[in-house]
């Protein structure tokens, strides 16, 4: 189950997150030729990426933001630039562009550090944006909970696309990355949990300045938890894409 698009235009251009999925594409298409060799990309991935024991001991701290910007294969690559493209434009239009750099950058810096608190002995490199999409997906959840999102299920070969509130679908991703992460081994490879689950959670916090001046519950009160402009409307024949307002 993952999000293809939400009702909720944006009112401006999303550059920053044309920018950042650009950089996160081309950077990948550059070492893409070395990934067959597992040398090569081990010791590219040693050089750039999160190593949370290097960073428990004062060294490479540079990996807690180069590692936002490696993937591991084009699958994680095209998950993480779709979650990008859906929730981004919505944090940009409302932060501006130079405060949605800021944030992102941030919530990436603080999920690194929620991974490297997690295992701090660990020698496995952690690459991804997924942390720092993690915090768009917390700051969206505080600003627009009733959004409707559009998610795609897949059950072996049954395809299905529904509506649900945009609470429901990211308030399940952070429980599994909570759960995940809670049953997960320590030292063990795979998704780094604790980093999506800290993204998401400094997300929510610096988030709270905007929402606050929004006028917090009131701003709740007013819009029921939905952005405040009307949703967009996809006829089923469209190709998935995200609207911007006119």
């Amino acid at each position: 189950m993952f999000p293809i698009r939400d009702h909720n235009p944006s009112g401006r251009t999303p550059y920053v997150v044309y920018i950042l999925m650009t950089l996160n594409i081309g950077i990948f298409l550059l070492y893409w030729p070395i990934m067959s060799e597992p040398y090569r990309i081990a010791a590219f991935f040693q050089d750039w990426a999160l190593i949370p024991a290097e960073v428990s001991m004062g060294s490479k701290p540079f990996g807690l933001v180069t590692s936002m910007f490696l993937h591991g294969g084009f699958l994680h690559l095209a998950g993480n630039m779709l979650f990008l493209w859906i929730f981004g434009d919505n944090l940009e239009d409302e932060m501006g562009h130079g405060g949605f750099l800021l944030f992102y950058l941030l919530s990436g810096i603080a999920a690194g550090l929620a991974q490297v608190i997690s295992d701090p002995g660990s020698q496995i490199p952690t690459v991804g944006a997924s942390g720092a999409i993690a915090g768009v997906m917390g700051g969206y959840l505080l600003l627009f909970p009733k959004a409707r999102v559009d998610v795609l299920l897949i059950i072996i070969i049954f395809f299905k696309v529904f509506t649900v509130p945009a609470w429901v679908m990211l308030g399940l991703w952070f429980a599994l990355q909570l759960f995940n992460g809670a049953t997960s081994t320590a030292g063990a490879g795979g998704v780094a949990y604790w980093a999506h689950a800290g993204g998401f959670v400094a997300g929510l916090l610096l988030t709270l300045p905007l929402w606050q001046r929004r006028g917090g519950p009131q701003f709740w009160q007013k819009t029921d938890g939905k952005p405040p402009h009307p949703d967009a409307v996809y006829s089923r024949s469209t190709v998935p894409k995200v609207r911007r307002r006119r």
